[in-house]
């Protein structure tokens, strides 16, 4: 699943600082894809390399929805981004709920720009009604499964397959929105009376979260939380993970940095699933991340086209494209607010770390820029730009983002020492 650019070739990389390092260093990338040397370097004005990133949620739509993105457009965007690594969502068309499936998918993504890693459904059909089969697609490789998209509302459903997850050594990762709850929703509860549409309560999202935490209580399966986007649902996570339980839990650059008086100005092109919530909720998440309460940034990416987010709040299709602007997102989270100086250590820990030790690919992605390594990382450099509307590389252009002004940029993106993004370096 390497990019069909031919074999590697040797190349330098000069006066970068490296993501936990001090200093300035040269870094010279072998022909075999491997970094040959780390040697010091006078200055670290070229930027600062990050180990390559990880994305533990992409909806890249093929097959079935290549209107919205393909798995070459969303290889394309997750390399601008720094990304080297995605989880593929399993909503296609068909589902991605046979070992025959996954196979058809990495054979559609090889050669694409990033390592492909398909999703398993948790339900056949994404139905909610029969949990797949666990042990078959772990033996193809599936180390996580998920309906996302729809949350599995049957608790004894969430029950069987956590215990298939105990049992396979994966995990489960749900989208928390209760149907009985969330109903018909579109926005955040509090600012839906004022645009006369039907309010989505953040107790939709907690209620599944509490319920499926004491269901990974009762039988030690791995649990991820989704796109975490309420201080309730921190909280429920903070009080598990005291609790010593198997949970992790994401959030996404939009819920990081967007709330729901943003979505109420700009309208439905900013409807998402869940909704973008309170300030006090942003503050909450963000303090979350920065603790390792929620242990990653997940992109979401949700691409659609222009036309159905141009239309009425209820009409709308849910999801936000993230891949291009995560990284600039994240980096504002961990900038000081004094010095503007990013914690680029901890930027690595929730793009790439934390996101493949939990998706089971340590040994592929997430490890630090060290001499003997892959070449597989990301240079951001310090410089001011504005997101879209132009240049974007996916194939739809639905992100929040679009307009935004931000501090850094991923100029260059490495997979096992082959250039999936920017130019090579002279020299």
């Amino acid at each position: 699943m390497t990019p069909a650019a031919g074999p590697p070739a040797a190349w330098t990389l000069r006066g970068v600082g490296i993501a936990g390092r001090d200093g300035g260093w040269d870094v010279v990338v072998a022909d075999d894809g491997t970094i040959a040397e780390i040697r010091p370097a006078g200055t670290a004005d070229g930027g600062v390399l990050l180990p390559g990133l990880v994305d533990l949620h992409t909806h890249l739509r093929e097959p079935g929805g290549e209107e919205a993105e393909t798995l070459e457009s969303g290889g394309r965007a997750a390399a601008a981004g720094g990304f080297t690594d995605v989880f593929a969502m399993a909503n296609t068309s068909p589902v991605t709920d046979t070992p025959e499936r996954v196979r058809a998918l990495r054979q559609l993504a090889a050669g694409v720009r990033v390592r492909v890693h398909p999703v398993g459904a948790a339900t056949v059909g994404l139905a909610g009604k029969e949990a797949v089969d666990v042990a078959a697609l772990a033996a193809e490789g599936v180390t996580l499964f998920s309906d996302d998209g729809r949350c599995v509302d049957d608790a004894g459903l969430v029950l069987e397959l956590l215990t298939a997850m105990a049992r396979q050594g994966t995990a489960f990762a749900q989208h928390a929105q209760s149907a009985s709850i969330v109903r018909d929703g579109v926005v955040n509860a509090p600012v839906a009376a004022g645009l006369g549409v039907p309010g989505w309560p953040a107790a939709g999202e907690e209620a599944v979260i509490g319920r499926d935490l004491a269901l990974a209580a009762a039988t030690g399966g791995r649990l991820h939380i989704c796109h975490v986007s309420t201080a309730g649902a921190v909280a429920l996570v903070r009080s598990a993970k005291r609790d010593g339980l198997p949970v992790t839990a994401e959030v996404t650059p939009h819920h990081l940095l967007l709330t729901d008086e943003t979505a109420a100005r700009r309208g439905p092109a900013l409807k998402v699933n869940p909704p973008l919530r309170s300030a006090e909720d942003v503050t909450a998440v963000r303090a979350a991340l920065r603790d390792g309460t929620i242990d990653l940034v997940a992109t979401d990416h949700a691409p659609h086209p222009a036309r159905t987010k141009t239309c009425s709040w209820q009409a709308a299709a849910f999801g936000l494209t993230s891949l291009e602007t995560a990284l600039p997102v994240v980096a504002e989270v961990f900038a000081d607010p004094a010095s503007g100086a990013v914690d680029w250590a901890a930027v690595a820990r929730v793009m790439s770390v934390r996101p493949a030790a939990i998706g089971g690919i340590p040994g592929l992605a997430g490890r630090p820029v060290t001499a003997g390594g892959p070449a597989t990382f990301c240079l951001v450099r310090a410089e001011r730009w504005q997101a879209g509307p132009d240049g974007w590389q996916s194939r739809s252009a639905n992100s929040p983002f679009t307009g935004r002004e931000f501090a850094h940029r991923v100029v260059l993106t490495a997979l096992d020492g082959r250039i999936t993004h920017g130019d090579r370096p002279a020299g």
